[in-house]
């Protein structure tokens, strides 16, 4: 249910990630020049090339995004690659994990920035440098102290960086603050966690129902930081 869920939302190109980006020109086309200039909170921002970036579920990104071929971003990897991937890690994957890669996607679908390839060389359109690949961060984070059980799911914005416990009973997946912590006073990455969800599976099926997995970051009661 979830991998079939997940594949639906991640094959929609206006549904891929939180936001999409719609042409300024089409809007006021359709439903008049005067929809941009209402006081709304789906729009992110308004871009250079004269896009205007709009939170996912919106009546415009569906509208504007409703003829379009659907498929994934980049196509899911063979069994064989993961297990590459997995060797150069050290570690294996959460079967869910696995799925994710080899039947719905190779990366380039979910919260925030989406999640990063397993594979090197994956390039969007409209992106200047390839995207993330998921062990070449998790090689680099060795480099810099990031605990070797913590695969690098997506970014998160600023300085945030969602990673995925390889180790912890269910796979709990960690909001991580990377400037959040210093070395010179003692602290490890830890001091840099800021949230956790309790498995990959619930953030993933969030994500894969509609919802944002930031409402659980930001809405959080302090007694329970």
């Amino acid at each position: 249910m979830l991998i079939e869920k997940l594949r639906a939302r991640a094959w929609d190109p206006g549904r891929r990630f939180d936001t999409a980006d719609v042409p300024t020109a089409w809007i006021a086309e359709r439903y008049g020049s005067e929809r941009l200039d209402q006081a709304r909170d789906d729009i992110v921002s308004y871009c250079s090339d004269g896009t205007v970036q709009l939170k996912a579920w919106t009546e415009e990104v569906t509208a504007y995004y409703a003829d379009t071929p659907r498929g994934p971003l980049f196509p899911p990897i063979t069994l064989a690659e993961a297990e590459d991937a997995e060797r150069r890690i050290g570690r294996p994957l959460p079967e869910l994990l696995r799925r994710v890669y080899t039947e719905v996607a190779n990366g380039g679908f979910g919260p925030d920035s989406g999640l990063a390839s397993l594979t090197e060389g994956n390039h969007a359109a409209r992106h200047v440098s390839h995207w993330p690949c998921v062990v070449s961060v998790y090689e680099r984070n060795r480099t810099r102290s990031v605990p070797p059980s913590w695969l690098p799911l997506a970014y998160g914005g600023c300085t945030m960086e969602w990673h995925l416990s390889l180790t912890a009973v269910d796979n709990p997946v960690l909001l991580y603050d990377a400037d959040g912590w210093e070395p010179a006073w003692g602290e490890n990455p830890h001091n840099g966690l800021r949230h956790a969800f309790s498995s990959l599976r619930r953030w993933l099926w969030i994500w894969a129902d509609g919802g944002s997995v930031w409402d659980e970051v930001l809405n959080r009661r302090p007694d329970r930081e």
